[in-house]
């Protein structure tokens, strides 16, 4: 399969040297057993020859639908090294919106783990003239799938995309998830963002990759085998797997997403089980403090605060040893200064204008290999004198209650201060009248009693105004999460009514 040119092929094939370079050595971990180098790499192989075979271009882009398993991983390293564009498509939905996905995406070929390729998925991928691959840990590991064993080459299939490396779906907190493209030279700044420029010997702790791959965890996975670290995966998040992992690989450090923290403080981990934990980056949505004291006292592990997109392919901000040492006490609820290819400014939502150092705004990024142009983020935030950010919300979730604006995460942090709650979600729902009102599920600590509406709506009313006060709560046993680990508002919305 041909490069692309220029700094892309730099990228490229400095990547597949990485890969090549582990040869019998272990590379990835899954399901308790190490993939060598010559292993993945041969994975990858198969799946190009299977392509080559079918008459798919060397340049046309692939559909990945992806899930957190060794063919999956050894498929998007083959990709990344060939120069090839992937674009992911979301595992977790039914096999008829796979299938129109599939349409949508009009591409040459798809690859995807045999049980995904149910009759809705091959029928779609038939009526487009894809090819078809499916993946396994059986024997063949790689094959063709009846009836797509070669591409319709009368069909007009989405053209080659030079330059592109990924397209990722973002984490579907308010939605079905969306594809960002990722240019290959930007994935420079992605393992930058990651690692921090960090090289590790062949003895450190391997990179620890559980995020799932059709997102921004996919940047996990590639920093990893870039820099030549043996990568353990998990397939999905669970306690006992991350723990497992933690405890037996001696990981120093790790990213994760603030419900994890929670879940390992119910779970009641022995201390000396994250013993080797050097730091946890908490990233990818707030943690409320109450939750990271109880953490940090309990195990006495710090916990970073950080900030990135799925369209920055990365992080934007970051805390260095000197800015610890300096400012950790002080400046602990920030998400640290911008990294050093980023230029950040806070921005008036109405007229654009910049607010000065301190006030609350929309916040925007500059960043030097996406290009020159301010790019406006949903997050309302504020950069103080010393150039530390503090993340304040999301602008887009706000709640229009008849005119007056609802921050759903103010309320929130109001309800789980009540000792009985765990933990909340507001959403807005439809109201003939006023347009929205706010709505909260609420999590009951074990054992504790369920509050009464009334006692959860007089302690947001001595809070918040009184148009913050929810019109309804409900109780669930666990708030609805997708494999983000993220919330779903539109499943927390559809709790309305519904008892």
């Amino acid at each position: 399969m041909p490069h692309n040119g220029g700094v892309t092929e730099g990228l490229t094939e400095r990547f597949a040297a990485a890969l090549h370079s582990y040869a019998d050595r272990p590379c990835i971990e899954f399901d308790g057993r190490w993939y060598t180098g010559d292993e993945v790499v041969a994975y990858g192989a198969a799946i190009a020859s299977l392509l080559e075979t079918a008459g798919v271009p060397g340049d046309a882009p692939v559909g990945l639908i992806v899930r957190n398993r060794l063919p999956h991983a050894a498929a998007i390293a083959g990709f990344l090294a060939a120069g090839r564009t992937v674009a992911m498509i979301y595992s977790f939905q039914s096999a008829g919106a796979i299938a129109g996905d599939v349409e949508r995406l009009n591409l040459a070929a798809v690859v995807a783990d045999a049980e995904d390729w149910t009759e809705p998925v091959v029928a779609a991928a038939e009526r487009t003239g894809a090819a078809g691959v499916a993946i396994s840990l059986g024997t063949p590991p790689v094959v063709a799938v009846p009836r797509l064993e070669h591409r319709n080459s009368s069909h007009a299939h989405a053209p080659a995309e030079p330059g592109v490396a990924l397209k990722i779906l973002t984490s579907g907190t308010t939605g079905p998830p969306k594809r960002q493209a990722i240019a290959t030279h930007v994935l420079e700044r992605t393992v930058f963002s990651v690692t921090a420029g960090e090289k590790a010997d062949g003895d450190a702790p391997p990179e620890f990759a559980y995020w799932q791959f059709g997102g921004i965890g996919v940047c996990q996975l590639i920093a990893g085998l870039y820099n030549g670290r043996r990568v353990a995966m998990l397939e999905r998040f669970s306690v006992e797997g991350w723990v497992d992992a933690v405890k037996r690989h001696r990981v120093t450090r790790a990213g994760v997403q603030p419900a994890v923290i929670r879940m390992l403080l119910d779970a009641q981990v022995p201390a000396e089980d994250l013993a080797s934990l050097e730091f946890l980056i908490s990233a990818s949505g707030p943690l409320d403090p109450e939750t990271r004291d109880e953490f940090e006292a309990r195990y006495r592990i710090p916990i970073r605060l950080a900030y990135g997109a799925t369209e920055f392919a990365g992080s934007l901000c970051a805390w260095t040893p000197e800015m610890l040492d300096e400012f950790g006490k002080t400046k602990r609820d920030s998400v640290g200064r911008a990294l050093p290819d980023t230029e950040l400014r806070i921005v008036d939502a109405e007229t654009g204008r910049e607010r000065p150092a301190g006030e609350r705004g929309l916040l925007e990024a500059k960043v030097g290999p996406l290009g020159p142009d301010w790019i406006r983020t949903t997050d309302i935030a504020s950069i103080d004198e010393d150039g530390f950010v503090t993340l304040h919300g999301r602008a887009d979730g706000a709640i229009n209650r008849g005119g007056f604006k609802v921050q759903p995460e103010e309320v929130r942090r109001v309800l789980i201060s009540h000792p009985g709650v765990r933990d909340a979600c507001v959403v807005g729902v439809p109201d003939a009248r006023l347009g929205q009102v706010p709505f909260a599920a609420i999590e009951v600590v074990p054992g504790a009693d369920t509050p009464s509406d009334d006692e959860l709506k007089s302690l947001v009313r001595q809070e918040l105004p009184v148009y913050a006060v929810p019109v309804a709560f409900t109780t669930v046993d666990a708030l609805p999460r997708n494999p983000a680990l993220k919330v779903s508002l539109p499943a927390v919305a559809a709790l309305y009514g519904a008892d």
